[in-house]
């Protein structure tokens, strides 16, 4: 059951009037503001009117609430003076903190995570990606039954078989969590196995893949609809893309690659999601080229550079076998000229950066011939010649990879190919005796 089904139940949901509250420990890389904006951000992502935001610097966090009590009060009239019916705490609660904040303040109370999740709820469109959040959903909720349901401390009458009373609805509950989240993960499984299956299809396929990936609203989706012409959502909303999209684009001398738009990324990401969502983010390990878009305008922009890596690193997709990585600096049409000039000057003493902007396209044919540089970094030069008469072979050579010189001498066609040593050893069993 999602955080705002319930909500619904106790007469609000979608629309509500909420404060947001960033517990400010002190020993966070952002900035405490911007921290506040993308909070507002996720809010407003899932339809909460946002009236009020407001940061406590915190020494140390009270086990009761979170806040110190002083902070807590602080918070209750604000939740009167604005009559709000809902509280966003930009942080990590336990069921004990959130009990109490809802006791003291007379709101209901979510955190991060369950704002997090209740996005990803709304916005999952495949079958899969709503198997993924429901077994997310129900991974946080189980910790969180105490204080969830108002039905706990029935019990169901037992035979006394073994002697004891009844099966307390509480442990009823979990049990049935238990067995649902265990089905989940049977199927979430058997789709790990079918995307191992596509994976290795397209590895027989010459075709190479492109990975982006990125903090979410940093402009993938927009990126990736320029570049192949697809029309995938694209808002300035977070988490405007849930489930990855792929589409076929030439790339100079590429003739066909493969793109992949995945999930946007996010401070603090939970890790139920992590988890819930690998089987979808393994799709970045399986990559040819991953390529990192970050908002170059955002104030946080390196803090979300490192959320990202952090994340990377966490499924694998980082390390000595990880795939070539290359940082788009995108939205640089928000900057002004000056701090353009500084960005590309320091873009100019690095081999792994593009300066776009997915929006008006600047950059983007740059961009292309980058991903394709990486791309064909580790192919050599072959000298091939064939018989005018195997156009098979001919066409195959041109398809899967860069000809930079050809003649044409008497029946004989010789050919000067770029071909990477995987390639070229597949041209040699396919087309034996050339």
């Amino acid at each position: 059951m999602s955080v705002f089904n319930r909500q619904e139940e106790d007469g609000f949901g979608r629309g509500a009037r909420a404060v947001i509250a960033y517990p400010d420990i002190g020993s966070s890389a952002r900035n405490a503001e911007a921290r506040l904006d993308e909070a507002a951000g996720l809010a407003e992502a899932i339809g909460i009117s946002v009236v009020e935001r407001v940061g406590y610097r915190i020494r140390a966090a009270r086990p009761a609430t979170l806040f110190g009590a002083g902070q807590v009060e602080d918070l209750a009239s604000r939740c009167a003076a604005h009559e709000v019916e809902l509280i966003i705490v930009d942080g990590a609660l336990t069921p004990v903190q959130q009990r109490n904040l809802e006791k003291e303040s007379k709101a209901k109370v979510i955190d991060r995570t369950g704002l997090i999740l209740e996005i990803f709820g709304e916005r999952a469109a495949t079958a899969e990606g709503r198997l993924q959040v429901e077994l997310a959903h129900l991974d946080y909720q189980a910790g969180r039954l105490v204080r969830s349901w108002t039905h706990l401390e029935r019990q169901r009458g037992g035979f006394g078989f073994l002697g004891g009373p009844g099966e307390t609805q509480i442990e009823a509950d979990r049990r049935l969590i238990r067995d649902r989240m265990a089905k989940l993960r049977r199927e979430l499984e058997q789709v790990r196995r079918t995307r191992g299956l596509h994976r290795d299809r397209r590895k027989k396929a010459p075709w190479p893949v492109i990975a982006l990936v990125g903090y979410t609203n940093a402009g993938k989706s927009t990126l990736f609809n320029h570049l192949t012409g697809a029309t995938v959502m694209a808002e300035d909303l977070l988490f405007a893309t849930l489930d990855p999209t792929m589409r076929q684009i030439s790339l100079p001398g590429i003739d066909k690659a493969i793109l992949s738009d995945t999930v946007g990324f996010v401070s603090d990401l939970p890790t139920q999601l992590v988890a819930a969502f690998r089987a979808t983010l393994e799709e970045v390990n399986s990559a040819d080229l991953v390529v990192h878009v970050r908002d170059i305008s955002h104030p946080d922009s390196d803090a979300q550079r490192d959320d990202v890596e952090r994340v990377l690193t966490e499924i694998g997709a980082r390390g000595e076998d990880a795939a070539p990585m290359l940082e788009v600096w995108n939205k640089i049409d928000q900057l002004t000229p000056d701090a353009r000039d500084v960005l590309r000057a320091e873009a100019a003493r690095r081999e792994d950066v593009v300066l776009v902007s997915a929006l008006t396209g600047e950059g983007t044919e740059a961009l292309a011939n980058a991903c394709s540089t990486r791309l064909t970094s580790a192919h050599r030069i072959r000298h091939i010649a064939l018989p005018l008469s195997q156009g098979a072979a001919i066409a195959w050579v041109h398809a899967h990879g860069e000809v930079v010189e050809q003649r044409a001498e008497v029946e004989t066609m010789h050919l000067a190919v770029r071909l990477s040593d995987e390639d070229f050893a597949r041209f040699q069993s396919r087309f034996q005796g050339f």
